[in-house]
Formats: structure tokens, C-alpha cells, sequence
């Protein structure tokens, strides 16, 4: 009987596991979810275009060498800066053109930059992000201007700061300005982000002061109020446009204990970060964490672990790329970046992994063979992070098909209302792998021929289908 009874168990176990198992040809993994971004500074030139008054034909195709740089280490984003100060790198009837481009302020490069960068980026599967200085009027007060930029149409806001014209954040109309410029690009560009750095109040400059009459408490008032609003208005436009805040690392000194900083963001930049963390009213914090992994008075790692502990958003630590063997830190190793990379991925991080390259130039310049490094670990293209505080929804799966020719495989879909971009994976010889996430508007993947491949649906939040399984004829 109790032969009997072993063999019904043994049976019954075999005839479970035969009803649940999966064939892994028919069970391909989640699609990895990671924000990997790089920013593209135009003030000065130092990431794009690589100096004032190149042709329009230059420009585009520095901007498709960054490009291609980004999507050849299945990067997923460019955080692209197209209002350096009161000035514009898309065409705009609220702010000049930026001397930036053409050497003149106010003339027109013969095209429209952003534009540009935009269906560049989205044709290789790259969200562009417009990053936006709010407050700063000029960066060099001798630099020529044009009649219509704001420091001759409205002087009443404009103070100088050492070398600087600064429009006062504490009037009303300097915020409207700002506000007014960011809704136009979220209205007439399909972009997939806004983002806004670290200058809201000037950075402390010896015994210079900031003379608009108010308190820090009072301009930490009026930032919040505006970087609230400015959240508000995105979502009520374009709910899935990103909004993210690129802070100074070290919100206080002392803050965590142990940090030290010259600067006070807090007091002196009226930047307060932690509240808008705290507040949701970012939908991505990512901290210039720019210091190596092991200093105590500034430690990415005590650092990145106090950032994430202050809110639910995700937290995506800026890491200083181009600090790779520099005149800022000499002996970093491209191995630095990587152990911040790999640390960033473990520690307590808040709704999907995530991090942006200061700056683009370092990965064009392969600086300290810092490319090869992240080769090793950038192996997969990867998703964007869905928003599942704005929307939760599923989209649907596309039609779709795979046959092969020979050498060559071809995946095909059909566009699908909602549906923004394709995941493709193939299994070979048992093993899953994501081989590009594209344009849905691509409507194909080229490859090379597999046992079975799958495709996954995404949205503009990043929510994902579950994946449809396509085997060979």
C-alpha cells in the first residue's frame, strides 16, 4: 500500500509538472527597465554643436554622431538643453534664436534644431528630453544680444550677478516667461520630457549678493510655487511628457552626516529638492552626484543612499563621465563610473533602475576607454521606466508575424492605436535575448533567424503588453 501510495504521489507530481511547464522558447523574460541617459549641453558649445556658426549640414550631422553614439551603447534617452539662457535652439516667437548655433543671437540656423533631434532620437528608439534653464538671462553680460531677448524687452526683471544677468525669479512675470516658453515646447514638439537643472537662484560667488529684497525662505517659496506649477501644467497638457530636476548632489552640508559642500543649495540656490521629491512633483530626481564612490565629506554611495530614502519617485543619479581622467579628478578610471553604475542598480532604489552621463562628450571621446567598459554592461537595449503613478494601463498587442529568408528573419507589426514603440526578442538555442526596441512606426525588425521570437506593445508611460509569441513558418 505504501508502494502504492509513492508511486500515485510520483504521478501525480509528473502529470502537475507536465501540465505547468512552459517550453522557454514560449516564456521570454520581462524586458528590461533601466532610464540610461546622456545630457547634450549647448552653452559654450560643450557637447552640441561643437562650436558657433557650423552649417546647418554640420550640425545635423554632429547630432546624428551623438545619436548613434547613444543608440550603439543601447542608451535610451538624450537630455538635449535648448534654453540656455532666454534663448532658443527650436524655432520660437517668444525667445531669440541662440547664439549658440550661429555665432549671432536671434538668426536662424536654416532649420529647426529640435525638430531634428527629435525624429533623429525617436527613429533609433531615443527619447529626447528638453532641458530648460529657467531663470538665467545671459551667461556673460558682455555677450551681444538681440533686440527682442528679454534683457531689452523687459529690463525691469534683469539683475546682474557678478558676470551674469539673472531674470529675478521672485517677480511674477520672470516666472510666467519661463513657464509660457516650456507649455510652447510641450504644445508644438512631441517630446518625451522636460528637464530643468540645478540653477534657480545664482550659485554664491565671494561676497556677492543676490539683491531682490527677499529672504531664503521667501525664494525657496517662490521656486517651490513654480517648480509645482510648472509639474501641474505639464500633466494637464501632455500627462506623459517626463518631468525630471537635475538638483546639486548634496542637498545641505552635513546632510547626510558626515557631508560637507561650499554651497548650501538649500539657502543659497532656494533649491529644495528633497520637498519636491517628497511632494511628487518631479516625476524623476536625478542628483549631480559627481564625486567618486568612496570620499566621505562628498560619497556618491552615502549620498545616493540619503536621495533615494526622501521620496517614492525614482532617484537617477548624474554621474560624471567626463570627470574620466581630468583636470577635475585626474586618477578616475572608467571603472569608477561603472562600480557607481553597478552600485546605483542595488542600492534602495524607488521604481526601476536608471541613470544620465555628464556629458555626451566623454562617450564621443571614448574617454579612458569608458565606451568599451560599458559595453560589458550595457548588453541589451533597454525600456524606459513606466510612470505607474500616472497611468497603470495595458496596451494591446499589435498583429504581427516573423518569417525568415535564408540568413535573414524579418518580424512585421501592425501600428495599434496607443502603441508608441516595439520590443523584440529572439530565442536561440534556449536562450532569450531583447534585440531592439523601436518605433512602433518602424513596423519591422530585420534579424538574424531564430527558434521563436516574441514582441512586447509600450506606451508613452512605458506600460507594457504581455508579449506576443511568433514562431517561424
Amino acid at each position: 500500500m505504501k508502494a502504492l501510495f509513492i508511486s500515485l504521489c510520483i504521478l501525480q507530481a509528473h502529470s502537475l509538472t507536465a501540465q505547468n511547464y512552459v517550453p522557454v522558447r514560449d516564456n521570454p523574460p520581462q524586458i528590461t527597465r533601466e532610464f540610461r541617459a546622456a545630457w547634450v549641453a549647448a552653452v559654450h558649445n560643450i557637447d552640441w554643436p561643437s562650436a558657433k556658426g557650423l552649417s546647418s549640414t554640420a550640425q545635423k550631422a554632429e547630432a546624428r554622431s551623438i545619436l548613434d553614439k547613444l543608440a550603439s551603447l543601447k542608451m535610451n534617452a538624450v537630455i538635449l538643453q535648448v534654453r540656455p539662457h532666454a534663448d532658443a535652439l527650436y524655432s520660437s516667437s517668444i525667445e531669440p534664436w541662440s547664439p549658440w548655433l550661429t555665432g549671432t543671437m536671434g538668426k536662424s540656423p536654416g532649420y529647426d534644431p529640435l525638430a531634428y533631434w527629435i525624429q533623429q532620437g525617436h527613429a533609433r528608439g531615443i527619447e529626447v528630453h528638453a532641458w530648460f534653464n529657467p531663470f538665467r538671462a545671459l551667461s556673460n553680460a558682455d555677450h551681444a544680444v538681440s533686440a527682442n531677448h528679454i534683457s531689452r524687452t523687459k529690463p525691469h526683471l534683469i539683475k546682474r550677478y557678478g558676470s551674469m544677468l539673472w531674470c529675478d525669479p521672485s517677480h511674477p512675470e520672470t516666472r510666467s516667461q519661463a513657464l509660457s516658453t516650456i507649455l510652447d515646447v510641450v504644445h508644438r514638439y512631441d517630446i518625451d520630457g522636460i528637464h530643468l537643472d540645478d540653477y534657480f537662484y545664482p550659485y554664491p560667488s565671494g561676497d556677492l549678493r543676490f539683491d531682490d529684497g527677499k529672504t531664503p525662505a521667501q525664494r525657496r517659496a517662490v521656486v517651490d510655487g513654480f517648480v509645482s506649477q510648472l509639474y501641474s501644467s505639464v500633466k494637464k497638457q501632455k500627462p506623459w511628457v517626463r518631468c525630471g530636476i537635475s538638483p546639486f548632489g548634496i542637498w545641505r552640508p552635513g546632510v547626510p552626516d558626515g557631508i560637507e559642500a561650499g554651497v548650501d543649495a538649500y539657502k543659497h540656490l532656494a533649491a529644495d529638492a528633497r520637498k519636491w521629491l517628497k511632494k511628487g512633483w518631479v516625476d524623476y530626481m536625478a542628483p549631480q552626484l559627481y564625486w567618486r564612490i568612496s570620499p566621505q565629506k562628498q560619497s556618491y554611495a552615502s549620498l545616493l543612499e540619503w536621495w533615494r530614502a526622501q521620496g517614492t519617485r525614482p532617484v537617477w543619479p548624474g554621474i560624471a563621465t567626463t570627470r574620466i581622467q581630468s583636470p577635475e579628478d585626474p586618477g578616475r578610471p572608467a571603472s569608477e563610473i561603472i562600480n557607481q553604475i553597478d552600485l546605483s542598480r542595488k542600492m534602495g532604489r524607488q521604481n526601476y533602475d536608471g541613470h544620465l552621463h555628464w556629458s555626451a562628450k566623454g562617450l564621443l571621446k571614448n574617454q579612458g576607454g569608458i565606451n568599451t567598459a560599458l559595453q560589458k554592461i550595457y548588453t541589451q537595449p533597454v525600456a524606459v521606466p513606466p510612470m505607474p503613478w500616472l497611468s497603470k494601463a495595458v496596451p494591446g498587442q499589435t498583429d504581427a508575424s516573423a518569417n525568415a529568408s535564408g540568413d535573414n528573419a524579418t518580424v512585421r507589426w501592425s501600428p495599434l492605436q496607443g502603441v508608441s514603440k516595439i520590443a523584440v526578442q529572439a530565442c536561440r538555442s534556449g536562450v532569450w535575448q531583447t534585440i531592439a526596441i523601436v518605433p512602433a512606426a518602424a513596423r519591422s525588425v530585420c534579424t538574424n533567424p531564430a527558434e521563436t521570437f516574441a514582441i512586447t506593445s509600450f506606451d508613452r508611460y512605458g506600460n507594457s503588453s504581455a508579449p506576443k509569441i511568433l514562431g517561424l513558418p
